[in-house]
Parts: C-alpha cells; sequence; structure tokens
C-alpha cells in the first residue's frame, strides 16, 4: 500500500499519540470501521451489533419516560441500557443493541427526535452476539401461559 507522505507522517502521528504497537493495527481498525459503515448503508438487512450512546437533559422524567417508550417500540433490537445521572440535570444512556442496520437507524432517529437529547453516537460491528437463548433439542418451548 502506498500513500501520500503528509497522510503517512499523520498516520505515523496516529499511532503514536495513541500508544499503538504498530501501523498495521491502526490501519486494521479503520478498515473494520469502514468495513462496518459500508454495511450499514449499503446493506439494511445485514444484522449489526453496537452501542447508542445518549446524552440528554432530564427535565424532571420526561425525557426518560420517552427515550424508554421509543425503546419499547423496539423490544427486539435493544439487548439492554444502563443510565447514569450526570452534572447539570443531564443523563447518560448506553443501549446494547444488535439487529438489522436499517432499524437500528430508524431506531437512532426515533431518539434523535425526542425533544432533549443533546447527543447520540451509534458504533456497531459486524461481530454479533451469541443466542441469548435456545431451547434444549427435543424440548417444547413454554408460551408462558398457565391453565
Amino acid at each position: 500500500m502506498s500513500l501520500p507522505a503528509d497522510l503517512f507522517r499523520q498516520l505515523d502521528l496516529m499511532v503514536s499519540e495513541r500508544g499503538l504497537p504498530s501501523r498495521s493495527q491502526l490501519i486494521a481498525e479503520l478498515i473494520r470501521h469502514a468495513l462496518v459503515e459500508h454495511e450499514s448503508l449499503f446493506r439494511p438487512d445485514e444484522t449489526l451489533a453496537g452501542t447508542i450512546t445518549v446524552v440528554y437533559r432530564s427535565e424532571r422524567g420526561r425525557v426518560r419516560h420517552l427515550l424508554s417508550q421509543t425503546q419499547a417500540e423496539f423490544l427486539k433490537e435493544v439487548i439492554s441500557s444502563q443510565h447514569v445521572v450526570l452534572e447539570d440535570d443531564q443523563s447518560l444512556e448506553v443501549l446494547l443493541v444488535q439487529g438489522p442496520a436499517a432499524k437500528l437507524k430508524a431506531l437512532c432517529d426515533a431518539i434523535r427526535r425526542v425533544r432533549g437529547v443533546q447527543q447520540l453516537e451509534l458504533v456497531t460491528t459486524t461481530s454479533l452476539l451469541p443466542p441469548l437463548y435456545e431451547p434444549e433439542p427435543g424440548t417444547t418451548q413454554s408460551t408462558g401461559v398457565n391453565v
């Protein structure tokens, strides 16, 4: 691979500032990031896993309630969430998500529409979570209804 000299210097500076052992490690990371972005844009049905990080103003729980409602609409995609209270009536929430790229984008768009959301970032990977639950072979799955 050949690069213009200025880009090569910037790459070496980035490797140094991050304390990475080699250029190759940084280049591999950048390529993986670009491939995931490509998957989300050009293969909207491709299943991705990742996190959505949201910073918002708490406003007496109204925003948190609206975010909970939004997450409920995407119950299959939202695996879990972690919430912490920040200074100045702000909150930070991190969602662990998995699903088709188009659904994750729709979830992000729905969260962005909640008034009070200040920042949102989706970070994805093509590596997936293992199935959370699979019935044992030869057993029937309970419907959860007792008669």
